[in-house]
């Protein structure tokens, strides 16, 4: 891989970390083998203690108000999966994980959603604290386009305790962002003992619907022709995953958990073959004989070659009887590659005395992440506090490599730095709670109240000058007039650099109180009211509110019933991303870009500029426990939000050329707060647990979710743009509204089946898949993926006390989504190279089987 400088410093600090980490485990107790087995157990008269969805201590998921799932340590780590959302994919069904290519810094840090809902309408929380955002900004046509999320990947997945996901509405409990739910990581924080694996799998598959290229030849007519065999077959994807973990005595009264996670997975291709001719014809029009040897396998499309480094640290004190210290922090190094869309030897965008036969550009992230917080929690005169300042950081700095500038002809350099996106947050709480005894209700008032401040900061650093320079050569890299051109295409290919003129560093600052108020009024009435008030420094103010009730009619059965108003505040990134480049368009340069909305290219054409988006949630379900072995819940949710933040289509055209003269540019887009929405759905699970007696213990689980969102209403144009020939239809592209709608699964099904007898442990995934849409402006293009089933096999043996093998594998069948082809009659070019679309909820590369070593000591 290249531009691995940084790679070099990952391996030697994970060195480091496993060194320590191993000798420490020399005079660890180990564990035995029946505490593995043990360990598989799911004990069902232990409690599950919540951090989220309320803040009365101790709260259980049992007896909460509001739908909240537990992922705990052993299901994140018996999947074989190396990525947190992959993890999250694979076992919540409201939550949705692509796998786009080819769609610039989206390679690199890819978005999620949850009940398909934006990414950025997910709040994240690490130890029950506010996650900081990546700086990337997504503008690719994928899911969650628009959108700027939390790279939950950063956070590896022998780190987390558990994973609680609380599926309602909750900002005014926490703030903007939480329309969809929210995600709480919870960090280990044993004191003793640890865990290390080394972990190798590849992707093993064959390409359904995607046929070998046999042989290359010159058909009777003068054209090529191509021999095909049966469907590709492909070993590729190789990763290597090294984790570690463990605990440490912070003297008599406190811990120190140390995780620490490397990963080095290779590319996998799953582009088809490239039908076109690659170099211009010979003078008498016959074909150039290196069409023949050229290799027709030019574009990368699928995962990108990705090195991982993360390190995290958990901590905590107890200070005295009535006083904890805490403290967490987090280090991740990533560096990817992504390719970009392969320049043909007779491109005009290509100089062929630097590339004879074409180019494939290459995008490169070097992305590093770090966060940190510490605070003291404890009990006080009656109250219990939480005090606590929290900061974290993302840097993105994107790279081009196997490129050219066309325009500097063949002088120019062939890698560039084309500029840094960085975006950190600060976070001060200070949380607040006691007991109140009231005659009126039957148990005591919990009161529970707070305060936020928090600053974030967002900037964009320009690239180098020759990253987005025009230069005084012609197309295909040739001598032309110096002055008058016509000049080749700008900046570096495939992605050029962030002008001086793009580059910029903004901040705002926010502060916000709550109050909630939750007790049992009867019995057999639980009841909770919050309220939150914020206030931006950027737009304004405003206030959210929450009631949530549960009625326990029996001690097996009870109905929840919630209710609340939610925001989510424009992100730094939404108002202030900038981006500026030089587009050919029919051989004449247009200067084109995504502008802020603040901006003097958005203000002259009628930007209002940008606001808070606005939701209202009920939500309301039942749980039932007729015995301890089982449980069902069902729960039903509606979620409205309106003036949904949506970028404008390219906006071109004479009249937009009159309004923007003096600001140097002749096609813009911006965002707008422009479209209102509507989601609802139902989310089922249930759970049986059984002992089989001298078969060992069965656990199975079922959770299923059906999910609708449907765009109500599009607001009209600014004034100034509908005087230019500007209307719903056209200011906004019919293609990413549809995205809202149908570019989610309609529906999910989660299977699972988790035995254990002695020594032996094993996992049964099956996941249905519901239909999917990739849209198009294009009706006849429009892909439609059918439902598909995937199977996951986990299958692990402790050889010694502390010692473990497993085998497994993901996609065990090795099902694909149904290839462009045989979706749409009128397939393109780009269409049949890219042969699966990268809206499909499981990606497109197939089976992966994989091997583990696990020690435990």
């Amino acid at each position: 891989m290249k531009n691995m400088t940084h790679a070099k410093n990952i391996k030697s600090k994970l060195c480091l970390v496993a060194s320590a980490i191993a000798l420490s485990g020399l005079s660890a107790t180990t564990f035995a083998t029946k505490a593995i087995a043990e360990e598989a157990k799911i004990d069902q008269d232990i409690e599950q203690i919540s951090v989220i969805g309320s803040r009365r201590l101790g709260r259980s998921i049992e007896d909460s108000p509001v739908p909240i799932d537990i992922i705990d340590s052993d299901s994140i780590m018996n999947t074989g999966l190396t990525e947190t959302n992959q993890i999250l994919g694979t076992l919540l069904p409201s939550f949705n994980f692509p796998q786009p290519s080819i769609t610039d810094g989206t390679d690199h840090v890819r978005p999620a959603q949850l009940r398909g809902l934006a990414p950025d309408h997910t709040l994240v929380l690490i130890n029950g604290k506010r996650r900081h955002s990546s700086a990337l900004l997504n503008l690719n046509g994928s899911s969650g386009r628009g959108s700027s999320a939390v790279d939950m990947n950063a956070i590896p997945a022998n780190a987390i305790e558990r994973i609680e996901v609380l599926r309602d509405g909750a900002a005014a409990q926490y703030g903007s962002d939480a329309i969809a739910g929210v995600i709480n990581i919870v960090l280990k924080n044993a004191d003793s003992g640890g865990s290390a694996s080394v972990t190798y799998g590849a992707n093993v598959s064959t390409m359904d619907g995607v046929p070998d290229l046999k042989s290359v030849d010159i058909g009777n007519n003068g054209n090529l022709a191509f021999t095909e065999g049966g469907d590709r077959k492909v070993t590729d994807g190789q990763t290597l995953t090294l984790r570690a973990n463990a605990g440490f005595a912070l003297g008599e009264d406190g811990f120190v958990n140390v995780s620490t996670e490397f990963r080095d997975r290779r590319s996998a291709n799953r582009a088809d073959y490239d039908k076109r001719e690659n170099y211009a014809r010979l003078n008498d029009d016959s074909l150039d004989p290196r069409e023949l040897t050229v290799n027709r396998y030019n574009h990368t499309f699928g995962n990108g070659d990705v090195e991982d480094f993360a390190l995290f640290i958990n901590s905590g004190y107890t200070l005295n009887a009535d006083a904890e210290l805490y403290a967490f922090g987090s280090y991740s190094a990533r560096d990817g590659e992504g390719g970009g869309f392969y320049r043909r030897a007779n491109d005009s965008r290509n100089v062929q005395s630097i590339y004879p036969d074409g180019f494939l550009p290459v995008i490169t992230s070097d992305i590093v992440d770090y966060s940190g917080a510490v605070g003291v929690r404890g009990y006080i005169s009656d109250y219990n506090y939480d005090l606590s300042v929290v900061y974290g950081k993302d840097e993105f700095q994107f790279g081009v490599i196997d490129s050219l500038n066309t325009s500097f002809g063949p002088t120019s350099q062939t890698e560039f730095d084309a500029g840094t996106l960085t975006y950190d947050q600060l976070t001060l709480n200070a949380d607040f709670s006691r007991e109140v005894d009231v005659d009126i209700f039957d148990s005591s008032l919990n009161v529970a109240f707070g305060f936020e401040y928090r600053n974030e900061g967002y900037q964009i650093e320009a690239g180098e000058a020759a990253s987005y320079e025009q230069g005084t050569f012609g197309r295909g890299g040739e001598v032309t007039d110096p002055v008058n051109g016509p000049f080749g295409s700008a900046g570096s290919q495939v992605f050029p650099g962030f002008t001086p003129e793009s580059a910029g560093d903004n901040s705002r600052h926010n502060v916000s109180a709550y109050i909630d108020l939750e007790a049992d009024v009867t019995e057999m009435w639980n009841l909770t009211i919050a309220t939150r008030y914020e206030d931006y420094s950027d737009f304004g103010s405003t206030v959210s509110g929450k009631v949530a009730n549960r009625f326990t009619l029996s001690d097996e059965f009870a109905v929840r019933l919630s209710a609340s108003t939610g925001f989510r505040a424009p992100s730094l990134q939404q108002q202030h991303f900038t981006s500026i480049s030089t587009v050919f368009v029919d051989a004449v340069p247009t200067e084109t870009g995504t502008f802020a909305p603040n901006s003097d290219v958005a203000l002259a054409l009628g930007s209002p500029g940008l606001d808070a988006e606005k939701s209202v949630s009920v939500g309301g379900g039942i749980t039932w426990t007729p015995v301890s072995e089982f449980s069902l819940s069902v729960d039903y949710y509606h979620i409205d939000i309106d003036d949904r933040i949506v970028l404008s289509n390219n906006l071109s055209g004479p009249e937009v050329e009159a309004l923007l003269v003096g600001t140097g540019a002749n096609r813009a887009r911006f965002f707008l707060n422009a479209i209102d929405s509507t989601t609802k759905g139902v989310d089922v699970v249930a759970t049986y647990s059984m002992d089989i007696q001298d078969m060992g213990n069965l656990l199975l689980n079922a959770a299923f979710n059906y999910n609708k969102n449907e765009v109500t209403n599009i607001i009209d144009p600014p004034a100034v743009l509908q005087g230019a020939g500007f209307d719903q239809g056209n200011l906004f592209s019919g293609n990413e509204l549809r995205r809202f709608e149908v570019g989610s699964p309609k529906s999910k099904l989660n299977l699972s089946a988790v035995w254990n007898k002695d020594s032996w442990y094993a996992t049964l995934r099956v996941t249905r898949y519901g239909e999917t849409q990739d849209p198009s402006e294009n009706p006849e293009l429009n892909e439609v993926l059918p439902e598909k089933w995937l199977t996951d096999l986990d299958a692990s043996y402790a050889v010694t006390d502390n010692v473990k093998l497993t085998l497994g594998a993901n996609n065990i069948f090795d099902v694909y989504p149904d290839t462009t082809r045989e979706l749409v009659d009128d397939v393109s070019t780009f269409s049949r190279l890219f042969a699966y679309s990268g809206f499909s909820p499981f990606g497109f590369t197939g089976r992966y089987v994989y091997g583990k070593v696990s020690v435990t000591f």
